[in-house]
């Protein structure tokens, strides 16, 4: 049996807790967060909105059905070091492929495990999210701490630019089909021409637009808008993404020239990316929400959704002065969950409408957006 070899996870405020290496050697710094989603560690690791971020898991074993190369959600995982309480070395599931630690080792991920999860979440939930160093090279706990402390805050910095594509690329794999052997759903008819402008999308959510029955092109996040509209698209969608909305004013002066010309659909970042080009302001949440059991209202029929989340930042509705209006909110903080602009046609949601991981409550805001594109307005609700 492998010796274990020790790995130290160190927070800015001094708080140190010591456990054992998993993944790749090495160190890795950035806002230590929680996820309280029981599976998909493997979507969320391939998340690119967790660029920046050290993602500590709640739930007690992760790794338990490995990892396959079909339920990826970007080309390579984001997170910048992994904290679980107990990595499942032997998993059992027909699909997987590689181990979870063989994965993170591939990719460079510094983890830890057995440290206590439940006593880190409740001090993130205490004292909010807080920077942080994974080491299994350097075990001095004051240099540990001053290395976390000289790290970059989260706020203020563009994340967008690091996962963003390089250049354009077309779209057209659907979801999964249970009934033909879990090979891709190839949708034949697509009606409307979308383009999506990539800050960090997750594949799903071009798998599920492309079920919807749109025909996918994404775009660079600095793509210029002229250069979307002589496009002449259907309808726009702005993907989710890591970090602050704030800093990505090439996104937001993007974003102004759009609304008004063409359907917009805005996912997380994009959410907050429509709140920030209509006026409004965005602020930054003690711990956000990540996870996937984030409880939502639709307040059009009072319907509650289960919905899978993840950000830092959320929009100040009060600072939009009445030009959109709320239609979802947070049932566990009362933070704005969605709005919709009062006469042009604009939506967003702060949350995953493809989940992946998750529950899949949100779904219809896919064909909401089709509707949207169908009547040119923001359908009836």
């Amino acid at each position: 049996m492998e010796t274990l070899k020790k790995a130290i996870l160190a927070l800015a405020d001094g708080t140190v807790f010591e456990g054992y290496s998993f993944g790749a050697r090495g160190e890795a710094k950035g806002e230590v967060v929680f996820n309280t989603s029981m599976t998909g560690y493997q979507e969320i690791l391939t998340d690119p909105s967790y660029k920046g971020q050290i993602v500590t898991m709640t739930y007690t074993q992760i790794g338990n059905y490995g990892i396959n190369p079909e339920d990826i959600e970007s080309k390579r995982p984001w997170v910048e070091g992994f904290v679980v309480k107990e990595p499942c070395h032997y998993p059992s599931n027909w699909r997987f492929k590689y181990t979870l630690e063989d994965y993170l080792k591939e990719h460079h991920i510094v983890g830890i495990y057995g440290i206590d999860t439940r006593a880190l979440t409740r001090h993130i939930r205490e004292q909010g999210a807080i920077n942080g160093i994974i080491s299994t090279v350097d075990y001095d706990l004051i240099s540990l701490v001053e290395k976390a402390r000289a790290h970059p805050s989260m706020a203020g910095l563009d994340l967008v630019r690091y996962v963003t594509c390089e250049s354009p690329y077309n779209w057209d794999e659907g979801l999964w089909e249970m009934e033909s052997g879990y090979k891709r759903y190839r949708h034949k008819e697509h009606r409307f021409n979308v383009v999506v402008y990539d800050f960090g999308v997750k594949l799903n959510i071009l798998r599920s637009l492309v079920n919807a029955g749109c025909n996918v092109t994404v775009v660079p996040a600095y793509t210029d808008a002229d250069y979307v509209l002589k496009m002449d698209p259907d309808g726009i969608v702005l993907s989710n993404g890591p970090g602050d909305p704030v800093p990505l004013t090439y996104a937001i002066e993007n974003i102004k020239k759009l609304i008004g010309k063409k359907p917009v659909f805005g996912i997380c970042l994009g959410h907050q990316l429509i709140g920030l080009a209509l006026g409004g302001k965005t602020y930054k949440l003690k711990f956000g929400h990540h996870g996937g059991n984030q409880p939502v209202m639709d307040l059009s029929n009072k319907k509650v959704e289960i919905t899978s989340q993840n950000h830092g930042f959320a929009v100040d509705m009060e600072s939009l002065n009445g030009i959109a209006e709320i239609t979802h909110i947070n049932l566990n903080d009362r933070t704005v969950e969605g709005l919709a602009h009062k006469r042009l046609p604009v939506f967003s949601v702060q949350y995953h409408p493809e989940a992946s991981p998750g529950p899949h409550d949100a779904g219809y805001l896919f064909k909401r957006f089709v509707e949207m594109m169908e009547e040119g307005r923001i359908p009836a609700r």
